[in-house]
């Protein structure tokens, strides 16, 4: 391992402290953890991941408008100009 230092907000210190705690392990090994999650995500939603949601939200919202995938800049500005 190599050892590093690193400054916390007293808040985040804190919570970090209660997490760790109820997970009964070190403050380290939540650091651990953290950092191993922002390397295997690499900080963004894997594309995937953003075509499952997008898929799941397809037919959930209703505008009343039958015509809204041809008219939609319209409507937009409609809304915006009031």
């Amino acid at each position: 391992m190599v050892r590093t230092q690193i400054q916390l907000t007293e808040a985040q210190a804190e919570e970090l402290r209660c997490l760790a705690a109820r997970k009964k392990v070190s403050m380290a090994e939540m650091i651990r953890r953290a950092v191993d999650a922002v390397i295997q995500s690499d900080g963004t939603i894997e594309r995937n991941e953003l075509i499952q949601r997008a898929r799941s939200a397809l037919g959930r919202f209703h505008s009343g408008y039958h015509d809204l995938a041809v008219n939609h800049d319209r409507y937009l500005e409609e809304s915006f100009s009031e």
